[in-house]
């Protein structure tokens, strides 16, 4: 893999990533001549939940789906519309957010009477899949995957590496049902200054189980799944993917890797190239079950960056599609946002067995 660093006219970072050598005299654009003013950004604490929330008045100004020949994720042909990314050969680009919710650059918290505030420090990385904003992660081939997958470790690596960042979360929306502003196929990476609450349990009951047995839940997790097969949708010598048994949304499908790595960081070659194999079945699953764009939350969990060691991490990533059986959209409601207890309408084998179904075939590189 190769790898250079620009520095974009309003100081933000860009990265490209890229198979082949990278021009190091690329020009690195940007939309604004000047950094976007996060004055204001803070966290505050919910002593009720004990839980950070993070305010960014900023963010009400970003760009919303605009029309296709005012992509800002596309490389920029046009002077007189500037946007993100240069113009060159590269696979994979990497710069850091317009507007982001944290930033290394956040001032000082307010004081608030009876509330504890924090500035809102941390990293928000936009991840641009592609050039191409005619395509979709899992329309891209196999080795570009790959290629991604080597990326998010890298991102890992260096923002994990500083101080103030004790989570690195690697995450896709797809699709407007779930909140996207812009249709180029991205994802962004949020790096938080704490472990934020639904990895923190993850983490919670992954220690008390390593505790109690000696193992790691998810390592016995991912076995348990690929010995009863009855909801596996890829089973490869590297990694597997299934329909968790304890599935909270119809659809919901886990990717894991066989062998316990606590990130992305930790993947060689051969762990990559069936990574990537798994996460493109599982999406062109999705798309050949309902013959269109399916929308989706993807998230990647792995190991903290806090400094200690976590012996019990194991990777893996979670698919949060919002569609019920009845193909209509399914928003969390009362039972989940106001009791956190999910309530699903299908068990997961019907809906393992109706992706099961799916056939897949892979287009040659």
């Amino acid at each position: 893999m190769y790898k250079e660093s620009f520095k974009k006219t309003d100081g933000r970072q860009l990265l490209v990533y890229s198979r082949k050598e990278i021009d190091p005299a690329l020009e690195a654009p940007s939309p604004l001549a000047e950094p976007v003013s996060i004055q204001g950004a803070h966290m505050r604490y919910h002593p009720l939940r004990g839980e950070w929330v993070s305010y960014s008045g900023h963010r009400q100004n970003r760009t919303f789906l605009p029309p296709k020949e005012f992509n800002p994720l596309a490389p920029m042909r046009n002077p007189e519309f500037p946007t993100e990314l240069p113009v060159g050969e590269y696979d994979v680009a990497v710069f850091e957010n317009m507007f982001p919710t944290l930033s290394r650059l956040a001032g000082s918290a307010p004081d608030l009477p009876g509330i504890a505030t924090m500035p809102s420090t941390g990293a928000c990385e936009v991840v641009v899949f592609t050039q191409d904003s005619d395509t979709s992660l899992g329309r891209l081939p196999l080795s570009h995957i790959s290629l991604l997958l080597e990326v998010w470790g890298d991102r890992y690596r260096d923002l994990g590496s500083r101080e103030d960042i004790e989570y690195v979360l690697p995450f896709e929306n797809r699709g407007v049902e779930v909140g996207v502003t812009l249709h180029h196929p991205h994802g962004q990476i949020y790096a938080y200054p704490f472990v934020p609450p639904v990895p923190a349990r993850m983490q919670w009951e992954e220690k008390k189980f390593l505790e109690a047995t000696g193992r790691v839940l998810m390592s016995d997790f991912v076995a348990r799944e690929a010995m009863e097969k009855t909801r596996v949708i890829y089973d490869g010598p590297r990694a597997l993917a299934f329909v968790p048994i304890c599935a909270r949304y119809p659809y919901e499908v886990w990717i894991a890797p066989k062998n316990k790595l606590s990130s992305m960081a930790e993947m060689d070659q051969e762990d990559r190239d069936d990574f990537a194999r798994a996460l493109k079945t599982v999406l062109l699953k999705y798309e050949g079950l309902w013959q269109r764009p399916f929308p989706y939350l993807m998230v990647a969990y792995q190991a903290p960056t806090d400094g200690e060691l976590h012996p019990e991490s194991h990777f893996h990533f979670e698919f949060f599609p919002p569609y019920r059986t009845s193909d209509k959209l399914k928003y969390l409601a009362g039972t989940e946002i106001g009791a956190g207890m999910f309530a699903n309408d299908a068990f997961p084998e019907e809906k393992a067995k109706e992706l099961q179904a799916v056939e897949v075939t892979f287009e040659s590189e």
